[in-house]
């Protein structure tokens, strides 16, 4: 068993704190109510409107899977790769549902692709990050 180095602990904090920030975003959108979304401007609500309710379940499992995929790296368990690599196809569902299906970017406009593209990259990074650490001997 490797110990590994101190920016790995940085790192899983870092994506821990992260992945909790998704899951906070998820249950406030969860909790929007029609009044809410009536506040918003009309293009959100389209948006809103437009997203599948398998899209919106795939979101529950990225950002979930996110945060138990950095408990694993933090635990250092081999379990956090398979986790992650749930929540970067939860992650991508989700983007076929915003992308495809509800075009997200002519209804909310360009800033959402940047913040998905972040999102993706994270969640590659995280996998590239697992299946490195488990090579490493840094998870068992």
């Amino acid at each position: 068993m490797n110990k590994p180095p101190r920016w790995f602990y940085v790192v899983a904090v870092i994506a821990l704190l992260w992945n909790l920030l998704g899951c906070v975003a998820f249950i406030g959108d969860l909790r929007l109510t029609t009044a809410d979304i009536a506040q918003m401007p009309a293009a959100h609500q389209a948006l809103y409107a437009a997203r599948p309710a398998w899209a919106v379940a795939a979101t529950a499992v990225a950002v979930f899977g996110g945060v138990l995929g950095c408990i694993g790296l933090l635990m250092r368990k081999k379990w956090a790769l398979p986790v992650f690599v749930l929540s970067l196809i939860g992650i991508i569902v989700q983007d076929i549902g915003l992308f495809v299906l509800a075009d997200a970017v002519k209804l909310a406009g360009p800033v959402v692709a940047v913040l998905q593209g972040v999102v993706l990259v994270v969640a590659i990074g995280l996998v590239v990050l697992s299946r490195r650490g488990i090579q490493r001997g840094w998870l068992l």
